[in-house]
């Protein structure tokens, strides 16, 4: 059973870390999210960074809400992801009505081999 934590070394937490997956310019879309990905240098595992603006919700708990919800597909899936770095960027607001939905867009997005 692999371990389900998500600490530091699976995120994208420094300025350089997302301006390098940035200037790759590989990504895909859905209604509601935005992914960029690029092939991590040397590591074993995915890490993953995060955008929700207040353009997709306009107070924070719903934008923390959502925030979670994708960290928590990550961790619970980050075992079957290939070894990259992801940028996930809200495009528009979801509720927890629409968090199957969500879940499933980002299966499609993040699960198919990229």
């Amino acid at each position: 059973m692999p371990p389900y934590g998500f600490g530091k070394p699976y995120r994208l937490r420094k300025t350089e870390d997302f301006s390098s997956v940035f200037a790759l310019k590989k990504q895909r879309h859905s209604a509601l999210f935005q992914i960029w990905f690029a092939a991590s240098d040397g590591r074993c595992h995915p890490r993953l960074g995060l955008i929700v603006g207040k353009k997709a919700a306009k107070r924070a708990n719903r934008r923390n809400y959502m925030k979670r919800l994708i960290r928590e597909w990550f961790r619970l899936n980050r075992h079957t992801l290939p070894p990259h770095d992801f940028i996930v960027r809200v495009r528009c607001g979801f509720t927890r009505r629409e968090a199957a939905q969500a879940r499933a867009q980002l299966a499609r997005l993040l699960g198919d081999r990229i």
